[in-house]
């Protein structure tokens, strides 16, 4: 082969590779530039900087494909259940109850949260810390930011909360690492929760969800008692159903998780609580299913507040159960 034509080749092979890289960050993207603008006028990032991070962030198209099919999606109560209840979560939970005994009961001194549910939280969240996100969480939200466009607006606003908590930490932004959509830590906080609910629990002035557990303790704990956990209150009661109780009277969907209707209104309608409840009180009703049937439960206040955690009546019920192993097994 002539020597020019191997250069002309070489050249082509180079440019190619150069195009192809820059198609895979996001340093030119029209959605990037425009949240560099914003942030450079808004909250006095440097322009430069800004530009250089997103020639950095990589699209990834398993985040793509991860967040198109969730693996919980869809999954009746009986197959969902046994993802987070099992021996080997509750094992490691009452392992990591024991060895942050005292982080955990001044948590819950100070702000009422049972220390069970805490780690309940953590352990569905990330197996204690021990499975937190392999994503580059740069690549993670500047993917769903950019080539999401069902949640777009959303992720827009979880990155520039990443850039402002990561500048307010002195962490580098390229550095950390959680799920496919962006969420870190111990107990999976979006940048968002980070700002408004992570604490410096041991007083060292730095905010570590990532390394510290008695950071991450406290800001669960935090998390749920700005949501507005009652101390002591009930969290959910088994229940039975008689008659023929309209569907439309159960949890469909996460819009359906706000209490509107009183314990007695429930009653009234054939979902009688298992145990003595106030008449008065706002609950949900659920019914969970089977293998064989349903189970029912009426889910209180402090329940609604699991589920600000993550807006799933499954997820909410797993965090409760599994506390209550865990609580259960630990030494009082």
């Amino acid at each position: 082969m002539p020597l020019r034509l191997k250069i002309v080749l070489v050249v082509l092979s180079c440019l190619w590779s150069t195009i192809s890289c820059a198609g895979d960050n996001y340093a030119a993207h029209p959605a990037a530039i425009e949240l560099v603008d914003e942030l450079v006028q808004e909250e006095g990032f440097d322009r430069g900087t800004l530009l250089q991070l997103f020639a950095s962030a990589q699209r990834q198209e398993s985040i793509l494909e991860a967040i198109a099919r969730p693996a919980e999606k869809s999954k009746p109560w009986y197959e969902y259940r046994q993802i987070f209840l099992n021996d080997k979560r509750l094992e490691q939970g009452v392992e990591f109850y024991e060895q942050h005994r005292e982080t955990l009961q001044r948590a819950q001194r100070e702000t009422g949260v049972p220390a069970e549910i805490i780690v309940a939280i953590i352990g569905i969240e990330t197996y204690y810390g021990r499975v937190s996100g392999s994503y580059r969480v740069i690549d993670a939200l500047s993917t769903l930011a950019f080539d999401y466009p069902p949640r777009s607006p959303f992720f827009t606003g979880e990155l520039k909360s990443y850039l402002i908590l990561t500048r307010q930490q002195g962490m580098d932004p390229l550095a950390l690492k959680g799920s496919y959509a962006g969420a870190m830590g111990y107990g999976q906080f979006m940048p968002s929760s980070f700002l408004a609910y992570a604490v410096d629990f041991d007083g060292d002035e730095v905010v570590d969800i990532w390394n510290n557990p008695v950071d991450a303790i406290g800001s669960v704990a935090n998390y749920f008692s700005r949501h507005g956990w009652r101390k002591g209150e009930t969290v959910v009661s088994p229940a039975t159903v008689s008659g023929q109780v309209p569907d439309d009277w159960f949890v469909q969907s996460r819009k359906d998780l706000v209490p509107e209707h009183t314990v007695a209104q429930f009653a009234a309608a054939g979902i009688e609580p298992d145990r003595p409840l106030d008449p008065e009180a706002l609950a949900v009703a659920m019914k969970f299913e089977l293998q064989r049937g349903y189970e029912y439960w009426l889910g209180l206040h402090n329940f609604y507040v699991i589920t600000r955690y993550n807006h799933s009546a499954m997820y909410a019920m797993c965090v409760y159960q599994l506390s209550r192993q865990i609580a259960a097994r630990v030494s009082q």
